[in-house]
């Protein structure tokens, strides 16, 4: 039924204890097997009487558990449900075992979402049977009604929609009965199978039932805004926009009895119909699986397999098309063999006879990527088949010009390095708060960002600033909160553009605590606070107490509110659908929430498109995408829910265990995120409750996601690189994330199975003990060298180098920071200019007084962010960084050959350039 702690706490009355959950699809999970097992004991039970009623109210107190959790399902559903209390009730004791049977291994194997359901009767729940033999079963869901209706009304709805059912309806649903506000905010929450809400005209405001059981794994919703006495359409709004908060995906609807057309008038977009109840069954029904349809559609997968179906003449590029080059091969026949033929039989050049132009999408490939944006939250998204690095370098050079300063964080994946110095930007580099006692970079404080920008507000060059470039969340899981970076930062430059590199993020769109976090919600959030007046309010306040002209330090201990009168919201995300979603290799998207966007970048933005784009895109990479939107837009809540779920069964099987506790551990959040950071104190957000860990996201600067592991390694005295590769990935097929000295990073995915980390933790044990017979064998006196090794691994520490400076001959600037990547980058192309050093001579050359700057980038993998650009100053940070690294791969660094370095002289000839006005980009 899920995956969950193999070995549940019971609670004291031998239910599972709530709070040892991460979600209540876990405690559901054990509470079902607990009441299987509870009720095949009762069934067999001859100890007699007094054990007996032991038994029996152990099984009351996981009915009393069960009930609110279940009213959120279809399956087994509330009528079902009394079925066993009436079991229990008649102490029918062989009855209430089977039937529980029966009920735990249709949940645990999903056969109910296949099955034909047969007619309900008062006194007996709906069951299901068998589909014929050879039928293909119906994507199923289910369907939440929010009212208060009657045993009767409820069973006559269900029966009223299952009757309006035709042969070629696509899909099959149930509904799930709602009766207060509460209980729906619940359901959406709890229920990831719920595709559609209809809310009725009569539903209460708090529950009926005792929801303390899930207290703290579900957010508890607001009363205020829904007083039971106000207008009906006001609280159907509140309740319709506190579900669609949690749920975008979901379609809204409205059925009532009273003027329909009136309420029609009032209502938000966010409802998608309004139904009168006498007369609008047939249309809800037929709404509802419209709906579901449009998330459904896969126009270019649809479009690219009908033309593998096609016969067709090919007299046009790609031997390989329809097989051709493969079939009659004679040395070659195992490429078909692997692959099979779909994927030939789709391969083409063709754009056209229903497919389409990834350059110029007007067909399948165009809906595809609207059903994205509409997905995402974007106003437009863009499908990339070559990766992130080149949609990040798409971006830039669709906004920036030769000559524009753009901010952005030093330890940014090389793309945007790469991207800025293609683009002639002037970059200015923010340093990220350092981890050094793990070898790793947390994020940049919003602080470091302010400050860069009034030092260049100071120098007169705040209108040339276009960009700010960050990475959300970071390679170790550091998340940003991006709406209070860009009101700052907007409050400061107005009309900033905003890129965020979510390569590791594109699944957060999916989770309600994740969401607000990302860059389109947090575009959209900005956007509609600038529209009203509450922002304007703040602003006007702010402004007064803030005075004529504040002082730089005012400004930077001051959270600040834009001007809604200036700031416009420019926003772009780009992400790797195939690192966090379902995609094939470099499927890719591009969103965009950019207000002027149409005016003022499209044409840039395609020209910048069209540079960085194949003309022969890979068909089968821009299909999976298209599937991929699909999936997340069916089923995300649902795989995201067990992504998470999956990281703390990780964390507990490690932080748990007997051996493995005492050589490895996860770190936390205060491990890698500074108090000061953290306003909500709240160390472990995730273990605590997602109640918890919305507060914490909602309020702190920076979060940890949960689904990123970060497994501390010291006390194994082996270092991270060779952990990694030999133990790990040579030895067991074990891939990791990334490593540092004395760091792992594991990280779960919608794809992670309860299987994949059984096998982890039985890895992981074998390696342990292994160091333990080790130990045995050494014999007392030589115990002292493992724990030196491991003291070795655990306590170096090595300062993390931030970014020094460009020479004074790259920067434009010169009393700012701003380099000029790409002049340094192409007369390192000049072989005359540069020069090798190795380290020691550049440690005698900086001690002589000399300024080496390097001609090149230098990237150790990891951590897999340069630490040396072209036209940066090495210095002693930076060399003694180098000299700790135990990386096996450094790119742009040779030991036998040193690095690569300007001479003196080619210094001072680009300064002297520099100085004459010759050495700088005009700024346009």
């Amino acid at each position: 039924m899920g995956d969950t702690p193999a070995n549940p706490p019971a609670g004291a009355s031998g239910s599972p204890a709530a709070g040892v959950y991460s979600s209540v699809r876990q405690l559901r999970a054990d509470a079902w097997s607990s009441l299987t097992e509870l009720a095949r004991q009762w069934a067999s039970d001859t100890a007699g009487a007094a054990h007996r009623q032991s038994t029996q109210e152990r099984l009351d107190a996981l009915f009393r558990q069960l009930l609110p959790i279940e009213n959120c399902w279809a399956f087994p559903g509330r009528a079902a449900f009394a079925e066993l209390r009436r079991l229990r009730t008649a102490e029918d004791r062989y009855g209430l075992a089977r039937r529980t049977d029966e009920l735990h291994r249709a949940l645990g194997t999903e056969s109910y979402r296949s099955a034909t359901p047969r007619p309900a009767e008062p006194t007996a729940p709906a069951g299901d049977e068998p589909l014929p033999a050879g039928t293909t079963p119906k994507p199923y869901f289910e369907v939440l009604v929010v009212g208060e209706l009657t045993a009767a009304e409820e069973e006559a709805l269900r029966v009223s929609l299952r009757g309006r059912r035709r042969a070629e309806d696509e899909f099959v649903y149930e509904i799930v009965v709602a009766p207060s506000f509460e209980d729906a905010a619940m359901a959406v929450l709890v229920n990831p199978g719920l595709q559609a809400v209809v809310i009725h005209r009569r539903f209460a405001d708090r529950s009926p039932y005792d929801l303390s059981v899930v207290a703290g794994l579900v957010e508890q919703p607001p009363v205020d805004p829904y007083a039971q006495d106000g207008p009906y359409e006001q609280r159907a709004q509140a309740l319709g926009a506190r579900l669609l908060e949690l749920r975008p995906e979901m379609d809204l609807y409205l059925m009532t009895d009273g003027s329909v057309e009136r309420i029609a008038g009032v209502l938000s977009s966010g409802f998608a119909r309004v139904f009168h109840a006498r007369e609008g069954l047939l249309e809800l029904h037929l709404s509802i699986l419209h709906g579901v349809r449009e998330r459904f559609r896969a126009p270019f997968f649809t479009a690219l397999r009908a033309h593998s179906r096609r016969p067709t003449g090919v007299f046009h590029a790609l031997p390989i098309s329809r097989g051709t080059s493969l079939l009659t091969s004679h040395w070659i026949p195992e490429m078909v063999e692997f692959y099979g033929l779909n994927i030939f039989l789709a391969e083409t050049s063709a754009t056209s006879g229903g497919l389409d132009s990834l350059l110029e999408p007007t067909g399948p490939l165009r809906e595809a990527q609207d059903l994205a944006a509409r997905t995402f939250g974007a106003r437009q998204s863009y499908f990339v088949t070559n990766g992130t690095s080149t949609a990040n370098k798409v971006v830039v050079q669709a906004l920036v010009r030769p000559g524009d300063i753009v901010l952005v964080d030093r330890n940014c994946h090389k793309s945007h390095h790469y991207g800025l110095m293609l683009a002639g930007a002037q970059v200015v580099y923010l340093d990220a708060y350092p981890l050094d006692r793990y070898g790793m970079y947390g994020a940049v404080p919003v602080k470091e960002i302010k400050r860069k920008l009034l030092e260049l507000r100071r120098a007169g060059l705040l209108d040339r600033v276009k960009m700010l470039m960050l990475t959300n969340c970071t390679f170790d899981g550091i998340v940003y909160n991006p709406t209070r970076v860009m009101e700052e930062c907007l409050a400061l430059k107005p009309d900033l553009a905003f890129l965020w590199d979510e390569a590791w993020f594109a699944f957060a769109r999916f989770h309600p605590v994740y969401r607000r976090r990302t860059a389109m919600a947090a575009a959209r959030t900005l956007t509609e606070s600038l529209r009203g007046q509450d922002l304007a309010n703040q602003y006007a306040l702010q402004q007064q107490e803030l005075g004529d002209a504040p002082d730089d330090e005012t400004l930077l201990d001051q959270r600040l509110v834009p001007d809604p009168a200036k700031a416009r919201v420019r926003v772009y995300a780009t992400q790797s659908t195939h690192k966090t979603l379902t995609s094939l290799r470099q499927g890719s998207m591009i969103h965009v929430f950019d207000q002027d966007f149409s005016h003022r970048t499209a044409e840039t933005f395609r020209e910048a498109y069209m540079t960085h784009t194949s003309t022969s895109p890979n068909y089968q990479i821009l299909a999976s995408l298209d599937l991929g939107r699909r999936q997340a837009a069916l089923e995300g809540f649902e795989l995201v829910q067990k992504q998470l779920e999956q990281a703390g069964v990780l964390r507990d099987a490690i932080d748990q265990h007997p051996v493995l506790s005492r050589y490895l551990r996860f770190l936390t959040t205060p491990d890698l995120i500074p108090g000061e950071f953290r306003a909500s104190g709240v160390e472990q957000p995730l273990r605590t409750g997602l109640a918890r860990m919305s507060a914490a996201w909602e309020d702190d600067e920076f979060v940890l996601d949960p689904t990123r592991a970060t497994l501390h390694i010291g006390l194994t005295g082996i270092d991270g690189d060779t952990f990694k590769h030999e133990h790990l990935m040579d030895r067991y097929g074990v891939q990791v994330n990334k490593s540092t000295r004395n760091t792992l990073l594991f990280m779960t995915n919608i794809g992670t199975t309860r299987s994949a980390v059984a096998y982890l933790i039985e890895v992981l044990l074998k390696i342990v003990e292994e160091l333990e017979d080790r130990k045995d064998e050494l014999g007392p006196p030589a115990l002292r060298r493992p724990d030196a090794d491991a003291d070795a691994v655990r306590d170096t520490v090595v300062a993390l180098p931030d970014f020094s400076a460009f020479h004074a001959a790259f920067r434009p600037g010169g009393r700012t920071p701003e380099g000029d990547i790409r002049r340094a980058f192409y007369l390192a192309y000049d072989e005359t200019q540069c020069e090798y050093l190795s380290a020691d001579e550049v440690r005698e050359g900086m001690t002589g007084g000399r300024d080496v700057v390097s001609a090149t980038f230098v990237t150790p993998y990891p951590p897999g962010f340069p630490v040396l650009v072209p036209g940066q100053v090495v210095n002693e940070a930076v060399l003694d960084y180098m000299r700790a690294l135990d990386t096996r791969e450094i790119h742009g660094y040779r030991p036998e050959t040193g690095y690569r370095v300007f001479t003196e002289q080619a210094l001072k000839e680009q300064q002297t350039l520099l100085e004459s006005g010759n050495g700088a980009w005009a700024a346009t």
